[in-house]
């Protein structure tokens, strides 16, 4: 089946790492396509997390309907399949409508989930992962990666070996089920695709020090628009104070707010939050790249020299419905 004759809905997969660019783009191609975003961040679905996560402002989600964002209290827990369930709902929702859905953000575990679909791998144990959050306040999380390595080296390879919460995972099914979550994994390339004809997009500057330099730019900003007192606003939340480990959950785990809190426990003083929030985003976009040279069939641009190239793939796919591009964009 050629592409024009495709009868599925259209949508867009936005992808790329931190601070590339990618939440400026979707709001401009949003309003030329009259589409709708949904967010692919696992830091954007907590309440409370707007500064640090780079959350889109009111105006701007006012102008664009988004979704996902903000459907979690920061003590709770939301996995990649409740984002694949609740991510189709909305697509469907948007398409409904005559629309067309933006898939925006840099959460490569909620982008498999949502268009490769997950296994029936096991599900969270608590017992489990408090064993192994014991072993590894005991012996270290590299550790525990080295053990996960000598069970399945095509996930450690994966796994940074200080990715707490995806080592702890991966061990975590090993020893529910005695198989690697690699083999869990492959069992689900032959599940139903997303039924969207989905345009795969990676939004990358191609020279890495222009990426460090924005992350390094935006964390800075993010402190001079006040990051310290919305973590502080965070540590006082009634769910949060009375958390036990609460650096041990996925909201307070999100880069910068893990070094925020240690910060303002006391672990270290501003300079060195400055220091260690760059490092850990950049980090982080280390990882995403990483994941997205994985995916073999989405098209590659940097957004300062691609500009027209990536004007040509919005119009060859979309083109129907597409409006001029605003100016100053």
């Amino acid at each position: 089946m050629t592409a024009s004759h495709d009868p599925r809905p259209l949508a867009i997969a936005l992808m790329g790492p931190t601070a590339s660019g990618k939440t400026a783009l979707a709001l401009d191609w949003a309003a030329r396509l009259d589409a709708e975003i949904v967010s692919v961040d696992s830091a954007l679905v907590y309440r409370g997390l707007d500064i640090g996560a780079a959350k889109p402002r009111a105006a701007e989600r006012a102008a664009v309907p988004h979704h996902l964002i903000d459907v979690r209290e920061p003590w709770q827990a939301y996995s990649a399949a409740e984002f694949a369930s609740d991510a189709r709902a909305a697509m469907d929702q948007i398409a409904a409508r005559g629309r067309l859905p933006i898939l925006a953000g840099g959460t490569g575990l909620y982008f498999h989930a949502l268009l490769h679909g997950l296994s029936d791998m096991p599900e969270a144990d608590p017992a489990t992962r408090a064993a192994l959050a014991e072993e590894a306040a005991r012996r270290g999380w590299a550790a525990l990666h080295a053990e996960l390595a000598a069970l399945d080296p095509q996930a450690a390879a994966r796994i940074h070996a200080t990715d707490a919460q995806r080592i702890q995972r991966a061990l975590e099914v090993w020893r529910l089920s005695g198989r690697t979550i690699s083999d869990w994994r492959l069992a689900s390339a032959t599940r139903p695709r997303l039924p969207f004809r989905v345009l795969k997009l990676v939004l990358a500057p191609a020279d890495r020090a222009v990426l460090h330099a924005r992350i390094e730019r935006r964390f800075e900003q993010m402190l001079a628009d006040g990051f310290l007192d919305e973590v502080r606003a965070l540590r006082a939340l009634p769910g949060l104070a009375a958390h036990p480990s609460p650096l041990e959950l996925p909201a307070i785990r999100a880069v910068g707010y893990r070094q925020a809190w240690e910060h303002l426990h006391g672990a270290f003083d501003a300079a060195q939050l400055r220091d260690r929030g760059v490092f850990a985003t950049r980090q982080l976009a280390k990882r995403q790249l990483t994941w997205l040279r994985g995916e073999l069939d989405a098209r590659w641009f940097d957004p300062l020299r691609d500009a027209a190239e990536l004007e040509h793939a919005l119009r060859l796919f979309a083109g129907a419905r597409l409006r001029a591009p605003r100016q100053g964009v």
